[in-house]
Parts: structure tokens; C-alpha cells; sequence
């Protein structure tokens, strides 16, 4: 068990992290800290800032510091037929922090799986980001989507690509207000307003979302559906099934992902701190043919949590002055190490270390 008080938040979910993915099968996956500047901006849709930190190599080439890892996990990967390429992480990154808005190196950790991905492996990774979730706090909330979903009721309201874009803008940030306003801007049939007005409202425990999802069936996609209700199923055996809900507003890019997508939050921090699902998309985009689904933590945001502070540097200060008996210093230190307790050797006390106990061998031990 890691000391809290020793280790930071992130530095401990680091290595609990690291012994649950590999449980799974995932292998460590390191890249270098650089790539071509051109690489990222080819790609800036799909990274969460497209602000980089850009520098010119020796030989004039422009590099840039890594704000991703997934980019080049699925640039340094190949398609093998049959085989899903399994890898986790812990990269920093280097991006602009939500909290200070200036460049910031980020500890990240996350898991990808990429190859011809199935229902069992959308699962997988649905109980993993729920255990990463769990092992950070007890108390989180995994909300899971079906961009399927979304996109066939879209195609049935309107096949104009502006309404679209904005609609899933204000589908993103629960804006049922403006989105009614878009309905009627772009003359949406009453009927199918509601029904898209009812979807945004659509959050909370699996079978009664399911429900509600049965009652518009003939305007999403059913394969899409079934998807859920089997997957549901499967999460129903877990201990804190409860915790995971579906949320249709828990929307990313159409241009890079697909299917399922989900995002976790835990109790004492604002913003999601897990973020995920199938980007298919993506590597078609970069020229490969298989599927993919992952996720990632930002565990920079795990440094808003609580965490319990000691009250002492040290448990023993251990003063030795112009003590020259070297062994002497030695086995007591040992001695106050191996009765489990901390020590920290000083000349004098100047009032900069917090201790419990006041040891001296100057006057004897």
C-alpha cells in the first residue's frame, strides 16, 4: 500500500493503474517525447487543444513535444489479421491545463485496444475505465453513450450538415433551449423535436433508459440499441453496476469516433477525469483498417483532491553536531529507521523541520 503522505494522488494511481490494466493483458506501450510538428497538426481535431509546443530539431526539422499518446500509438502500430494490439501507458504530455490555462506537463495514463474489435472488448474496456474509476474513488459516476444512436436520428430529423453540427453542439452541453430554437430555425417537425428535445433529457439508470429508448425505436438505430441492452446486461453483475449509467448527451467528434464513447467522474472534481471510446474514424483517417477503443485519465486533476497532510516532516530529528563517531551516527540511525519511524540528521535545530521527537547525540543517545 502506497503512503499518502509520502506519494502525491497521481503518482499513486500510477502504479495501482499500471497492475490492473496488465491483469487484462495490456502491455506498456513508451514512445519518445517527440514528434513531427506536422504529424499533430494533421490531426489538431482530435487532440484536446490544438495548441503545441513546437521547436526546431539540429538539423532544422520541426518537432513538437507530445500533447497525445493515442496519435502515435496508432501511427507506430500496424494491422495484423487477427490479432487486437493491446497496450497501456503512463506519457506525460504536454498541453494547456483547464485550471491555469498555460502550458502544463500532464501525467496520463490510459489503455487502448485496436484490431477487430467486438462486443466483448467494448465491455473490457467499459470494466476498466469503472475499476479506474473505482480505484481513485469510491464515489464515481462512468456515463456511457451510443453515438450510433445520435447519428440515425439526426439522418431521420434533417440532412442538413449545419443543423447537424449545432445540434450536437447543444445536445453536448444539455442546451435544450437552444436546440429547440434550432428545430424551429431549420423547421423540424414538431413531432420529431420532441422526440429529439426527449432524447437530450435521457440520463439515469440503464433499464429505464432503456425503456425510454424502445418508446422512439423507429427512429434510431435498432443494432445500436441492442448493443446497449447486451452490454447492460453484462455490467448488471458488477457490485457497483449502479454507478454506470447511459447519458446521450456524452457526445464526441463524429469525424474520429464511433459507437460507444463514455466519460467518469469522481466526487471532489468538476470536470471528467476519464474519457473514452471507439474512434474507428480515426484510424481511417490515418490509413489503417482495423477498429479501436480506449481511454484515457488525466490524472493532473487528481492534484484537486484532498489528501491528508502530516503535521511532521519527520518523526525524529536527530541532531549530531561535530560528532565525529560516524558509526556511532549510523547504527542510530538504523536503529530509529528499523523501529519504524522517520528520521532526518541535522547540525542543529533551526526551526525549518517539523518533528515529534528532539534526539541529540551530542550529549549521548
Amino acid at each position: 500500500m502506497l503512503d499518502n503522505k509520502v506519494f502525491k494522488n497521481e503518482e499513486i494511481a500510477i502504479f495501482t493503474l499500471r497492475s490492473l490494466y496488465a491483469k487484462y493483458g495490456y502491455k506498456p506501450f513508451k514512445m519518445s517525447k517527440f514528434e513531427e510538428y506536422e504529424f499533430y497538426i494533421q490531426n489538431k481535431d482530435f487532440l484536446v487543444s490544438d495548441r503545441i509546443i513546437a521547436f526546431n530539431d539540429t538539423n532544422g526539422k520541426l518537432l513538437a513535444l507530445k500533447p497525445d499518446v493515442t496519435l502515435s500509438i496508432i501511427k507506430n502500430g500496424e494491422d495484423i489479421n487477427g490479432y487486437k494490439q493491446k497496450v497501456c501507458y503512463n506519457e506525460n504530455v504536454y498541453r494547456v491545463s483547464e485550471n491555469t490555462h498555460q502550458f502544463k506537463e500532464i501525467m496520463q495514463t490510459g489503455v487502448e485496444c485496436i484490431g477487430e474489435i467486438g462486443l466483448y472488448d467494448i465491455y473490457e474496456m467499459i470494466l476498466m475505465a469503472a475499476e479506474t474509476l473505482k480505484l481513485l474513488s469510491e464515489d464515481f459516476v462512468l456515463e456511457i453513450s451510443h453515438l450510433g444512436l445520435l447519428s440515425s436520428l439526426l439522418e431521420n430529423i434533417s440532412d442538413n450538415a449545419t443543423f447537424k453540427r449545432e445540434a450536437i453542439k447543444y445536445i453536448s452541453d444539455k442546451n435544450s433551449h437552444d436546440l429547440s430554437c434550432l428545430c424551429d430555425e431549420y423547421g423540424v417537425e414538431q413531432d420529431l423535436k420532441n422526440i429529439l428535445l426527449s432524447f437530450v433529457s435521457i440520463y439515469g439508470e440503464r433499464s429505464l433508459v432503456l425503456e425510454k429508448l424502445d418508446q422512439i425505436g423507429n427512429y434510431i438505430s435498432c443494432e445500436a440499441v441492442n448493443t446497449l441492452k447486451t452490454l447492460s446486461c453484462l455490467l448488471d453483475n458488477l457490485s457497483y453496476s449502479s454507478k454506470i449509467v447511459f447519458d446521450f448527451s456524452a457526445v464526441s467528434d463524429m469525424n474520429y469516433y464511433n459507437g460507444i464513447v463514455f466519460k467518469g467522474y469522481i466526487s471532489g472534481i468538476s470536470q471528467g477525469v476519464l474519457t473514452g471510446g471507439q474512434y474507428d474514424n480515426l484510424l481511417s483517417k490515418m490509413g489503417r483498417d482495423s477498429g479501436a477503443i480506449g481511454f484515457a485519465t488525466y490524472l493532473d486533476l487528481l492534484e484537486d483532491l484532498p489528501t491528508e497532510k502530516s503535521a511532521y516532516d519527520v518523526d525524529v530529528l536527530l541532531l549530531c553536531g561535530d560528532v565525529t563517531d560516524n558509526t556511532l551516527l549510523v547504527n542510530t540511525v538504523n536503529q530509529i529507521i528499523n523501529s519504524g519511524k522517520t528520521v532526518s540528521v541535522q547540525n542543529v535545530d533551526t526551526g525549518n523541520i517539523r518533528y515529534k521527537e528532539l534526539k541529540s547525540l551530542k550529549g549521548g543517545f
